[in-house]
């Protein structure tokens, strides 16, 4: 999870935190950050008893993996951002990798892709992203597993996201993202965008209607671009990202959510269990239907988070969840409405 700001042109203040075709359910990140979290077949059961079609895991926990067998539920597996520079450059190490968390796996978990690195791309680990894409897909290959490989990034890659059509790199970002775009789109590969609308709206509430933010159905037009209307920010940041594929040669390459939430509590500005509740709830809704730049395409989205988490600096960040670590509701979501949107 992270941040960017932007000012846009016209004066609209824009914090930018840090999709495949027939997606017919929602996933959910599965963070461990917490020192009274049930245990993972537990878990495994909850998910599957509210709907939820697919999990993401941020590193590789073998207890985790062996609950997930014969699920049905589909896995987005994440290496640890402290193993980048060892799969980057050293083959043996990531070929250990797949085997230790995917190959005694392979024929009864459901892996959807493999995650390499979160939110790296600008920093110092930037470089280290596809070496280490390339040494895992090599692994997979070696090992006879056709699981995708990609990389997950926060909004903070782009350097312009306002009106959504102007959505750019940034110079910072480019360099590294632009050949990773190249490598993805080459295999049909989605690339992982963790949005945020949370973060604009508390940011600037002035300037960012809450119902925008929220995906309300009764909000109003917000921004008008080239003709093209956006009523709700989601749509407008990953429709913004879907430019700056666009930009570097990234064609129809498809974009994952593979994080977006709002917090029920934590002391930050809208943070409460009716506008979590709202924003869910909403996005269950909606990403069925596509974005403006994408419209009837299926955004294939992984909401933050399961749970919260109390190991997790105070404030905000420990209020993700949907739910308590005893698995009662912050607040119900009705996961089956994707399947009919």
């Amino acid at each position: 999870m992270a941040a960017k700001t932007i000012v846009a042109p016209c004066g609209l203040l824009l914090l930018l935190c840090s999709s495949l075709s027939g997606v017919n359910g929602i996933g959910v990140n599965y963070g461990m950050i917490g020192s009274d979290l049930p245990s993972p077949d537990k878990v495994v059961a909850l998910y599957k008893s509210h709907n939820i079609t697919d999990v993401r895991l941020f590193h590789p926990d073998t207890s985790v993996l062996e609950a997930l067998r014969g699920s049905g539920l589909g896995v987005v597996l994440g290496t640890l951002n402290e193993d980048l520079y060892a799969l980057a450059s050293d083959a043996s190490f990531a070929a250990s990798w797949v085997q230790s968390y995917v190959q005694p796996f392979a024929g009864s978990v459901n892996f959807r892709y493999i995650n390499a690195g979160n939110e790296v791309i600008p920093g110092e680990a930037a470089a280290l992203v596809l070496p280490a894409m390339q040494n895992l897909e090599a692994a997979l290959q070696a090992a006879g597993l056709s699981v995708p490989v990609t990389t997950a990034v926060a909004t903070s890659v782009l350097g312009s996201s306002y009106p959504p059509s102007q959505g750019a790199f940034s110079e910072a970002s480019l360099p590294t993202v632009g050949p990773i775009v190249s490598f993805l789109a080459s295999r049909g590969t989605p690339l992982l965008v963790n949005v945020y609308p949370y973060f604009a709206y508390s940011a600037d509430p002035s300037s960012v209607p809450l119902d925008y933010a929220l995906l309300s159905s009764s909000a109003a037009v917000a921004v008008t671009d080239n003709g093209v209307e956006y009523a709700n920010l989601f749509d407008a940041i990953l429709d913004a990202v879907y430019a700056a594929v666009e930009k570097a040669g990234g064609g129809s390459l498809e974009l994952v959510v593979s994080e977006t939430g709002w917090p029920s509590g934590g002391g930050g500005y809208g943070a409460s269990v009716e506008n979590a509740a709202a924003y869910v709830n909403n996005l269950v809704r909606h990403v069925g239907r596509g974005t403006p730049r994408r419209p009837g395409k299926a955004v294939e989205t992984y909401i933050f988070a399961i749970f919260n988490e109390n190991q997790k600096p105070e404030g905000v960040e420990q209020h993700f969840g949907l739910f308590q670590p005893d698995m009662s509701e912050v607040y119900h979501v009705d996961f089956s409405a994707a399947s009919s949107s």
